[in-house]
C-alpha cells in the first residue's frame, strides 16, 4: 500500500515538474514576443527599413541553448594549462603550416602589406574555427535576439544585433547567409557585427565582403583589424616565468579586464621573477604580469603590448596565452 502510495507521489511530482517546465518555456516565449516588437520599433528609429526587419526576423526564436553555452564558456572553467594545450596542439601546427605553404604567397603578401605576422594569423584562424572547419551553424540573427533579450549583457549584444541590421539593410551583409557561432560570431575569424564593420576588406575587389568563402577577405580583414588595434610587428607576445619570491597582490593580474603595473623587465628580476625555461629574459619592453588560474603555483607569465592586443580580439587571458603558444609553435 505504501509503495503504491509513492508511485502516485512519484507521477504526480513529474507531472508537475514537466508542468510547470512547460508553463516557464511558455512565458519565455510570451516575454521574447513581447521584448521582439519593441527591439524593432527602436530599429527602424535608428533608421533601418522594416523590409530589412521582416527578412531578419522572419524566422527569429529565442533559443535557450544559447544561454546555456553563454553560462558555460570554457575560458571561465579550464585551468590555463588544459585550455592551452587544447588549442595549441601538434595536429594545429601541422595543419597551420600545411595550410601556409598551400597559400604562401597570399600570406606574405598579407603580412607585408598588414605588416602582422602571418603565424598569428595562422593562430588566430586555427583557434577561432579550427582553419574554417568550424565557423559555426547557429542562426546568428536569432543568437543575437536571445543574448539580446537576455539580462547579463544586454547593452552589448543589443548593439551588435542593430549593427547587423545595418549591415544587412547596406547589402554588405548577406542575411542568408548569417550561421555562425552562439555568441553572433561569424566566419573564419569569427568577427562580430562592430568588428565587420569597422574592419573588414573587399580585398579580392568583387565588391562583397566574404568572411566564410574568401579567404583573401578573411585574412586581410583580421590583419587590418590585428594591424589597426595596435599590433607591433617584431614584438613579443609573452614570457612564461616563475616567481621565486612572494609578490604584492597588487602586481597580478587574474582578470583580462584592465591589465595593470605594467613595468620594465629588470624591476621584475628584483622582485624575483625569472623565466620559467631559465632563459635570460632581455627584452626592453614594459611588461605586466599575468597569473590567469588566480592561485599560487600556477602558470604565470610576463606580457607585453602585443598580448594586450590580442585581449581586444577575445578578452580572454587564456585565449591569449593560447594564440601566442599556438603562433611560436608554427614558426615558419
Amino acid at each position: 500500500m505504501i509503495s503504491y502510495i509513492y508511485k502516485i507521489i512519484s507521477v504526480c511530482l513529474v507531472f508537475l515538474i514537466l508542468s510547470t517546465n512547460k508553463t516557464v518555456a511558455s512565458n519565455i516565449d510570451d516575454n521574447f514576443d513581447l521584448w521582439l516588437v519593441s527591439f524593432k520599433e527602436k530599429a527602424l528609429k535608428k533608421g533601418i527599413s522594416e523590409k530589412t526587419l521582416n527578412l531578419a526576423f522572419e524566422n527569429v526564436n529565442f533559443l535557450e541553448q544559447v544561454i546555456k553555452y553563454d553560462r558555460k564558456q570554457p575560458e571561465f572553467f579550464e585551468d590555463t594549462l588544459t585550455y592551452v594545450s587544447k588549442r595549441a596542439n601538434t595536429i594545429r601546427v601541422n595543419k597551420a603550416q600545411k595550410l601556409f605553404k598551400k597559400n604562401k604567397k597570399l600570406f606574405i603578401e598579407v603580412e607585408n602589406n598588414f605588416l602582422v605576422e602571418k603565424e598569428i594569423l595562422l593562430a588566430l584562424w586555427g583557434i577561432e574555427t579550427n582553419f574554417g572547419k568550424h565557423v559555426g551553424k547557429m542562426d546568428i540573427i536569432s543568437s543575437l535576439a536571445t543574448l539580446s533579450f537576455d539580462k547579463r549583457r544586454r547593452d552589448f549584444f543589443s548593439s551588435q544585433l542593430f549593427i547587423l541590421l545595418k549591415l544587412i539593410d547596406d547589402n554588405i551583409i548577406d542575411h542568408s547567409t548569417l550561421y555562425g557561432s552562439w555568441a553572433g560570431a561569424y566566419g573564419n575569424f569569427q568577427f562580430m557585427p562592430s568588428t565587420i564593420k569597422s574592419y573588414a576588406i573587399d580585398y579580392d575587389k568583387n565588391n562583397v565582403i566574404e568572411l566564410k568563402t574568401s579567404l583573401k577577405d578573411s585574412l586581410a580583414s583580421a590583419a587590418n583589424y590585428i594591424n589597426k588595434i595596435g599590433w607591433k610587428k617584431g614584438q613579443p607576445c609573452f614570457v612564461r616565468v616563475k616567481l621565486t619570491k612572494d609578490i604584492n597582490k597588487k602586481y597580478i593580474n587574474s582578470s583580462a579586464r584592465g591589465i595593470s603595473n605594467r613595468i620594465k623587465i629588470s624591476k621584475w628580476k628584483k622582485k624575483g621573477i625569472i623565466s620559467y625555461d631559465g632563459s635570460e629574459i632581455n627584452y626592453k619592453l614594459k611588461a605586466a604580469l599575468i597569473i590567469p588560474d588566480g592561485k599560487p603555483n600556477t602558470p604565470a607569465y610576463l606580457v607585453f603590448g602585443n598580448y594586450e592586443k590580442i585581449l581586444k580580439w577575445n578578452r580572454s587571458l587564456r585565449f591569449g596565452i593560447s594564440v601566442c603558444t599556438l603562433a611560436n609553435k608554427i614558426k615558419i
